[in-house]
Formats: structure tokens, C-alpha cells, sequence
């Protein structure tokens, strides 16, 4: 048996498509409350993924993000040290904030990510195995409903498809991020054999917003149109991100990153 928590999120579900033929118990945030009160077979359960989390990056409920993504994990993760079972997490890239690799929340979901990979390095040594993944720039089959959230893969497409032509920021030629394909993502987490630690989780290989925007715009035939870059994200815009992957290849052959561009290729109506 496996917990898995959002298991109705883009990520989430792609980790059941993987996990077929298996018994998977699906948690959601709006039964997290019913399940810890209500779950008791712990001793059938092999292994727990941790994927269920506020997720939005200008969430401002402090309430509801303490709740879910730090009580809710805390809980979670002190069952998995009293069960002695493996627990895989997800962190995220937003805990670095626009420093390269250094911790430095923007926001308040980065904020709780931070807290919880902090408890996890202070209990390290409890866990029988923890594996946080710190996922960078996320992308794939199925964004369609994550509207603001979904990656600049999946909004131009959407804005293209519609109207023919993409928004895209003015500068995006130096804004670049470590977009990392969903396939990939479940691939590794599932199949990897580290020992416990929280790890980078992107490709290595940062590509620039206006790069996917051109790859788009050319697979379907549409226009770039520039807009100004809004006074919001001012000071709150991660302009690059870079995972540090060497530990994947540790006595291992290079892993094969889907690239954005094969994506748009090959992947995409």
C-alpha cells in the first residue's frame, strides 16, 4: 500500500498513472483532517508520497498554508519516523528565492517549504528513509486547470492556440529557468536508490523564457507580442533558476532530461 497526498494535482496524478496495478490510498487537502483521524493500517503501508501542498506562490492565507503545508507534513512525517516508513516529499525551487542555490524565500509558500526542509535536516537521522526533491520549473501533460499557476509552456500554448499570438515579458531573453519535464519528475522520485537527503530536482540546464516562447510561436505559426513587466513580480520574480544535479549521476550513466524543445516537438498537439 501507498499514501499518496494530492493525488488530483498535475503532478500527483501522474505519479498514479505510474503506480497502476498498486494499492494507492489518495489523500486530498480537504480530507487531510478526516485521514489523520480516521487511517489505521499503517503497518500495510510501504512507502508514503508526499506531494499535497498549497501550491500557489502568492497565496497570502497564513492560516491555511500552516495547516496544510506544514501541520498537515509535520504529521505526516512524524508517522512515517514512528512507522519506520520511506517518505518521498515534495520541496520546491521557490526556497532560493533568486540567489543561486542559497535559501531565500520570496513568498509564503516558499516560506513553508523551508520550514519543513528545516525540521526534515533537524530529524534526519529518525527517518528509516526521507527524500525531499526540491522540483524547479515543472511542466507537462495535464496544466490545463492550473490557470495562473501552469508553466510558460502551457500558457503560451493556450494563448497562442486561442488567439494566435503569445504575451511574453519584456527581457524574457534574460529571464531564464530550470523547466523540468513531469515524466521525468515521477521517473526519478520513484526510481532513484540515494539515501535520505532533500535534493535539487530540475534538469541542470536552465532555458530562457523567450526560447520557449520562440519554440511555440514557431511550431504554430503565431506571434510574440511584448508587454512590460508588471510592478507586482518587481523584487518577487525568480529571473533564473538552475537545479544542482551531479548528485543523480553518482556512479550512474547521465540521465536523459526531456528538453523543452523535444516537448514542443514531439509531445504536443
Amino acid at each position: 500500500m501507498i499514501i499518496l497526498t494530492g493525488a488530483q494535482g498535475f503532478i500527483g496524478k501522474k505519479f498514479l498513472e505510474k503506480l497502476t496495478g498498486k494499492e494507492v490510498i489518495q489523500v486530498e487537502k480537504n480530507d487531510s483532517w478526516h485521514f489523520r483521524q480516521t487511517f489505521y493500517q499503517w503497518n500495510d503501508v510501504e512507502l508514503i508520497l508526499h506531494q499535497g501542498a498549497i501550491s500557489s506562490t502568492t497565496c497570502k492565507n497564513l492560516q491555511a498554508l500552516h495547516h496544510f503545508n506544514v501541520d498537515f507534513t509535520e504529521w505526516i512525517f512524524q508517522e512515517a519516523i514512528k512507522r519506520e516508513i520511506p517518505i518521498k516529499y515534495a520541496s520546491s525551487a521557490s526556497v532560493y528565492g533568486n540567489t543561486s542555490n542559497t535559501i531565500n524565500p520570496l513568498n509564503y509558500y516558499a516560506i513553508s517549504k523551508v520550514i519543513m526542509d528545516y525540521w526534515v535536516q533537524d530529524h534526519m537521522d529518525e527517518f528509516s528513509l526521507v527524500q525531499g526533491f526540491r522540483y524547479f520549473n515543472v511542466y507537462g501533460e495535464g496544466e490545463d486547470h492550473k490557470g495562473d499557476q501552469a508553466s510558460p509552456v502551457q500558457k503560451f500554448t493556450q494563448q497562442i492556440k486561442e488567439t494566435g499570438k503569445l504575451k511574453l515579458f519584456e527581457g524574457s531573453d534574460k529571464f531564464k529557468r530550470d523547466f523540468i519535464c513531469v515524466d521525468d519528475i515521477v521517473d526519478i522520485v520513484l526510481n532513484n536508490n540515494k539515501p535520505s537527503g532533500i535534493y535539487d530536482l530540475g534538469t541542470g540546464n536552465p532555458t530562457s523564457f523567450q526560447e520557449v516562447a520562440d519554440l511555440i510561436a514557431t511550431k504554430y505559426n503565431g506571434e510574440i507580442e511584448y508587454v512590460p513587466f508588471p510592478d507586482h513580480l518587481k523584487g518577487k520574480y525568480q529571473s533564473y533558476t538552475c537545479a544542482q544535479m551531479d548528485w543523480i549521476n553518482l556512479g550512474e550513466l547521465p540521465y536523459h532530461f526531456t528538453t523543452v524543445e523535444d516537448y514542443v516537438k514531439n509531445s504536443m498537439d
